[in-house]
C-alpha cells in the first residue's frame, strides 16, 4: 500500500530509469565540471590563469560524482517520477545548491587551487544542463504518450465518494499527458450511479467487477477511497486484489479519522504495521537540515540589522513613552507556550500589545473587536497605534527581534502564524494540526495577503505549510517574503 500523501508527488518508477537518470546526470556533472575549466580559459574575466592551474584532478571528478549521486537520492529526485514539472525543477535546484556547498567544503581542505569564478561556472553549467535535460526528457514522454496510450500511468479509483472526487479532481488537473498520468474512471456499488459521469468520469463498474475492469482497461494503478462505513467492503476488496499480478500497484486514500489532517508513518512493528498519525513532518534530517538554515540566517540577519534595530529602538523611544521591546504570550510548537519580543508599536497601556507574561488575558484588553466585520484580524485605522508604530508594522520592522526567539529556537524563520492563547482555546481539533511545526517569522499566511486575509484562513494556510512541506518551499517562502514586505500591502 502507498500513502495518498505521497502519491500526489509521485508515481512508481522503473529500475532502468532510475540507473539511466542517475547516469545522465553524473555524465552531464562531469561534463559540466570538464566544460568550467574551458570556460574559465576563454572568458577574460579575473585573474589570468594557465591550462594546467584550471584543470582539475580526476579525485576531484569522482567526489563530485558521488556527492551528486548521495544529494540527489537524499532529496528523492530517483525514487518518485514526478508529477508537476516545477516541483522537479525547484527540487534539482536545491540538490544542486546543497551539493555545491558540501563541494566548496571538500575542496577549501583539499584542492584549494579551483579558483572561485571556475567553481561559479560549474554551478551554473550543471544546474542548467540538468533541468535541460528534464525538460527534454518530459517533451520526449509527451510525445510517446500522445502516440501509444500504453504508455499512460492508468488509474482507476474504487468509489466516487467525496474522497475519491478529490483524489480524481487534484489528478485530473496535474494529470495529462505530460506528466503521464491518466485517470480512468470510478468503480462504486451504488446502482443509482452506474454509467454516471461524475465530474468528469464515468462509473464504469461496480467493486465486484473490480479484477474485470483493471484487466479490460489496462488498469496500472487502482485507489480504493471508499467511506469508513464500508471498512468490512473494502478489506474484502483489498483480500480479492492480492490475485492481481505485481504489476498492478493498489493504493489507499486513508478516510478513516480523516487522516488527511495527520502527517502519517508506517512502521513495522515485529511484523505487525502501525500507522504513527503524529508524526511531525519535520523529524530526521528535515529538523537538523532546517534548524541549520535558522541558526546560520537568523545570526546573519542579526549581525546585518544590528544598526537598523538601534535607530528603530531610538526611534520608538522618542516617540513615545513605554517599553522598547514587548514580550507577547504565543502558541508554539506541540502548544508550547513562548513569550515572542516585538518593538513597541502601541501607545502604553493601549491594548494588549504591553501585556506581559501574567496579569489579566489579552482579550479583555481589546478596545475593539477582533473579529471585525470584515473578517479581518486588525483594522487598519486603530488608534492605539503610535506614528512611529504605522511605519514599523507597515514594513514589518517591529518583529525583528523575532531573530532572537528563532536563534532560542522557539521559532522560526518560515513556519505557521505564531497564536494567540486565548484563540488557541477556541480552536477546533482540527485547527491543532498547525502546532505540528515551530512558528514562522514569516510563512504561507504572510506572501498570501498578511492582514488583509480573514483570520480564519490563516489556519488553512498552516495546515496547507504542513502537509507540504519541504526545503525548497522554505527557500521559495523567504525569497517572496522580501517583496511582500517592502510592499508594505496588507501591513498595519
Amino acid at each position: 500500500m502507498k500513502a495518498t500523501g505521497e502519491y500526489m508527488r509521485s508515481v512508481p518508477v522503473r529500475t532502468n530509469h532510475v540507473l539511466l537518470g542517475a547516469g545522465i546526470d553524473v555524465a552531464l556533472t562531469l561534463l559540466a565540471m570538464f566544460l568550467s575549466s574551458e570556460i574559465r580559459l576563454a572568458l577574460p574575466f579575473g585573474k589570468d590563469l594557465n591550462e594546467p592551474t584550471v584543470r582539475v584532478n580526476w579525485v576531484v571528478y569522482a567526489l563530485t560524482a558521488m556527492i551528486w549521486l548521495a544529494a540527489f537520492a537524499q532529496f528523492g529526485l530517483y525514487t518518485r517520477r514526478w508529477v508537476r514539472l516545477r516541483d522537479e525543477w525547484g527540487t534539482v535546484t536545491l540538490a544542486v545548491l546543497v551539493a555545491l556547498f558540501i563541494l566548496a567544503g571538500i575542496l577549501y581542505m583539499t584542492f584549494r587551487q579551483i579558483s572561485r569564478l571556475q567553481f561559479v561556472y560549474f554551478g551554473a553549467l550543471d544546474l542548467i544542463l540538468l533541468i535541460a535535460v528534464r525538460a527534454v526528457r518530459t517533451r520526449m514522454e509527451s510525445w510517446r504518450a500522445a502516440a501509444k496510450d500504453r504508455d499512460l500511468w492508468r488509474i482507476l479509483i474504487a468509489g466516487s465518494g467525496p474522497a475519491g472526487r478529490s483524489l480524481a479532481a487534484q489528478l485530473v488537473a496535474a494529470g495529462g499527458r505530460p506528466s503521464g498520468i491518466q485517470v480512468v474512471g470510478f468503480l462504486d456499488d451504488d446502482a443509482t450511479k452506474q454509467n454516471q459521469v461524475i465530474d468528469g468520469l464515468c462509473v464504469i463498474g461496480t467493486l465486484d467487477m473490480a479484477i474485470e475492469v483493471i484487466q479490460r482497461e489496462r488498469i496500472c494503478e487502482i485507489v480504493l477511497a471508499l467511506p469508513r462505513d464500508n471498512y468490512s467492503r473494502m478489506l474484502a476488496l483489498i483480500t480479492e486484489l492480492e490475485r492481481l499480478p505485481a504489476s498492478v500497484q493498489v493504493s489507499l486514500v486513508p478516510d478513516v479519522l480523516d487522516l488527511s489532517w495527520f502527517h502519517t508513518r508506517v512502521d513495522d512493528v515485529n511484523g505487525v504495521p502501525l500507522l504513527r498519525l503524529h508524526e511531525s513532518p519535520l523529524n530526521g534530517p528535515a529538523r537538523t537540515v532546517k534548524r541549520l538554515m535558522d541558526i546560520v540566517l537568523s545570526s546573519l540577519l542579526l549581525i546585518c540589522a544590528a544598526p537598523a534595530m538601534a535607530l528603530v529602538a531610538l526611534i520608538v523611544r522618542l516617540d513615545s513613552p513605554g517599553p522598547v521591546i514587548i514580550r507577547q504570550k504565543r502558541i508554539g510548537e506541540y502548544a508550547q507556550p513562548f513569550e515572542m519580543l516585538k518593538f513597541r508599536t502601541m501607545a502604553q497601556g493601549g491594548g494588549a500589545e504591553e501585556r506581559r507574561s501574567g496579569g489579566e488575558g489579552e482579550e479583555k484588553n481589546l478596545q475593539y473587536p477582533v473579529f471585525n466585520p470584515s473578517g479581518l484580524h486588525k483594522r487598519p485605522d486603530d488608534p492605539r497605534v503610535t506614528r512611529a508604530g504605522r511605519v514599523l508594522r507597515r514594513y514589518s520592522l517591529d518583529e525583528l527581534p523575532q531573530l532572537v526567539n528563532v536563534l532560542r529556537g522557539e521559532m522560526s524563520l518560515v513556519g505557521p502564524r505564531p497564536e494567540l492563547p486565548w484563540l488557541v482555546d477556541r480552536y477546533e481539533s482540527w485547527q491543532r494540526h498547525r502546532f505540528a511545526a515551530p512558528p514562522g517569522m514569516t510563512g504561507w499566511w504572510q506572501i498570501r495577503g498578511r492582514s488583509d486575509r480573514p483570520m480564519h484562513l490563516n489556519v488553512e494556510d498552516d495546515l496547507y505549510y504542513i502537509r507540504n512541506y519541504s526545503l525548497w518551499l522554505d527557500v521559495v517562502i523567504l525569497l517572496r517574503t522580501i517583496p511582500v514586505v517592502l510592499s508594505g500591502k496588507g501591513a498595519y
